[in-house]
């Protein structure tokens, strides 16, 4: 069984739950932090020490306060920690239950297994974390339901997440052009951006962009 854990969960009756489980299956060596910055510090420590983390246990939202932080959602510190120890194995214990953002977790993100908060979470994550350790793949709580294999969302590249965002945040054609020229995001140009647009609509059967950012939302693109 994994012998140093570390629990990223802002609110303290879930890490708590996430901490009983872990006691329960006996790890020897368990740390919890509410902040995401805290927990990249505490993965970078565990290397500089020579005694890494073998486990990441991380909730996917964190309520922001007083205290400014540089990782604010727990996709962004597995992005993080990627870079850092990306052999780490990584369970992601949140509410989120929108399959296009779970499946690019595990796709783009690399994560392990996905468990979903609910009336059987413990059990189910006391599970995925025995499954993980056997290095089981894409282990994904029983509540949730959808097929990997389902190319629904394989046409919908990161380009179209950038042009969806930014039509969520109010800009028009010619400012999303200037942005993508700035980020140097290809293509950039008004014609070509109003093209993916239309693509957009067509796939998702969208009566405008009003629509378009709704259905966006709704799939959690954006």
């Amino acid at each position: 069984m994994f012998k140093k854990v570390l629990v990223a969960e802002d609110l303290d009756s879930i890490s708590i739950t996430v901490i009983q489980v872990l006691e329960d299956l006996k790890i020897p060596t368990i740390d919890h932090v509410k902040y995401c910055d805290d927990a990249l510090i505490k993965i970078k420590m565990g290397i500089k020490n020579n005694e890494p983390y073998d486990l990441l246990i991380s909730d996917l939202s964190f309520k922001t306060d007083h205290r400014e932080t540089n990782i604010s959602s727990g996709e962004e510190l597995i992005e993080a920690l990627n870079k850092v120890q990306p052999d780490i194995k990584k369970i992601v214990f949140s509410i989120e239950d929108k399959s296009y953002r779970i499946k690019s977790l595990f796709n783009e993100h690399g994560i392990n297994a996905y468990v979903s908060k609910g009336r059987n979470s413990i059990n189910e994550l006391k599970t995925a974390i025995g499954r993980t350790f056997k290095n089981e793949e894409r282990i994904l709580s029983s509540d949730l339901s959808f097929n990997f294999n389902d190319k629904s969302f394989i046409e919908i590249e990161s380009y179209d997440i950038s042009i969806l965002k930014l039509l969520a945040q109010g800009y028009i054609l010619d400012s999303i052009s200037n942005e993508f020229k700035a980020l140097s995001i290809t293509p950039n140009g008004p014609s070509s951006i109003e093209k993916r647009i239309n693509k957009l609509k067509i796939y998702f059967k969208a009566n405008n962009n009003v629509h378009l950012i709704a259905i966006a939302k709704d799939f959690g693109l954006v």
